[in-house]
């Protein structure tokens, strides 16, 4: 009974104050498979599932529900996969790739309780992912007569919320990183996006971004192939539902790529600006790709990162960069090319070694996890359904 009470006073505190409602990792494996060093269209498209690409490890998923307490995975799909070229951007389903990513997706959220970002890692392009981010049509670009409309933009997405719109455990990602692109046709396909989401009957939470691949340290910042700054145009977003957040990416090594292994830039620094935007103007945002190397370095940056999103209301959940079925002793960030395994459980670094998973995950982030996060009710700004994971 005694420890009955502590647990409920633990977590009736924890509700008083949490901001971070949602916590976890990438999924990265399904965008697999489509690489080309000679940039030819087509490649590796629909390709062969389970060998060319692959949304999930259900044993992961298990791991980092039941021992490491997470409650959010970001899977990663492409959209040339979703619908194929051959017939566009739209509401016309490749059903068999749709059925193996709607799998992943009902393992993570009915199976096992969790909540799942639905990620077309795509960098606002479509029509050639040979050699991402830089090929591929901008969506919406009206010069480009290859282009996916924006309309077609917003028809997939449409279908897509149609389909989960009963699933109070998606979030809807509209897209990965775009970049070098006029952030006002950011805001137009967002906002089309939203729209068709709302109007297939679906309410849950929108996470949207911005240009200059979404980063909030240049959230601000006016520059070549990232203008107008994506403040200066994304506050004119609007939502029906009142149910939008922004999606932001923040890495620590000095160019914010995460391809470096050294650890050099202040998160709460970098984002102070942002966080003054999104408080100014009512927003919320989450961090979904952020990330380190087993550096001793790196653990004081993460530490401070989760710490200042903890801290700041403007910011309701993260997933680190990246876990995945197919990463093998490979690294998806922070390793400078070196092999030295990924975030997905058990893996290892190409000498043998304990991989990410152990050396930054269990390390240097499992500690940042909220005990208290949401576990049931719709995806929302607000959070909801906070408990803890016991």
């Amino acid at each position: 009974m005694l420890f009955k009470s502590l647990v409920m006073a633990a977590l009736l505190a924890a509700q008083a104050t949490a901001t971070i409602y949602y916590a976890g990792v990438a999924e990265s494996g399904g965008e697999f498979g489509v690489y080309s060093s000679s940039k030819t269209p087509g490649t590796g498209l629909p390709g062969t599932f389970g060998v060319d690409y692959k949304f999930i490890n259900e044993s992961a998923i298990d791991v980092y529900v039941d021992q490491n307490k997470v409650n959010l995975f970001r899977v990663a799909f492409l959209l040339e996969r979703m619908c194929p070229v051959a017939t566009g951007l739209g509401a016309t389903f490749n059903e068999t790739h749709y059925g193996f990513f709607a799998d992943a997706i009902d393992y993570i959220t009915t199976t096992k309780g969790a909540y799942a970002i639905l990620d077309p890692h795509n960098y606002m392009r479509y029509n050639d992912p040979s050699q991402q981010p830089s090929t591929g049509s901008i969506i919406g670009d009206t010069t480009d007569s290859t282009a996916a409309t924006t309309a077609q933009f917003a028809e997939f997405w449409g279908e897509l919320a149609r389909r989960l719109k009963d699933n109070e455990k998606v979030i809807f990602g509209l897209n990965n990183e775009p970049h070098d692109m006029d952030t006002n046709l950011i805001l137009a396909n967002d906002q089309a996006a939203i729209n068709a989401i709302r109007a297939a009957g679906a309410n849950q939470l929108i996470i949207a971004p911005g240009n200059g691949y979404t980063g909030g340290h240049s959230w601000t910042q006016d520059y070549a192939g990232n203008s107008p700054a994506s403040s200066a145009v994304l506050g004119n977003l609007t939502d029906p539902a009142n149910n939008t957040a922004f999606d932001i990416h923040e890495y620590l090594d000095s160019d914010f790529s995460g391809g470096h292994a050294n650890c050099s830039q202040s998160g709460p620094t970098n984002l102070a600006p942002l966080t003054a935007w999104l408080k100014s103007n009512s927003f919320k945002a989450m961090i979904t790709e952020f990330g380190g190397s087993n550096s001793t370095g790196c653990a004081g940056y993460i530490t401070e990162l989760a710490n200042y999103m903890a801290q700041n209301e403007e910011y309701i959940g993260w997933t680190a960069w990246a876990a995945g079925p197919l990463w093998g002793t490979n690294s998806p960030c922070c390793g400078d090319g070196n092999a030295w395994g990924s975030l997905e459980p058990g893996s290892v670094a190409a000498d043998g070694s304990p991989g990410f998973y152990t050396t930054v995950w269990e390390r240097d982030i499992q500690p940042l996890v909220p005990r208290v996060l949401q576990w049931s009710g719709v995806s929302s700004v607000q959070g909801g359904g906070l408990t803890m994971k016991m």
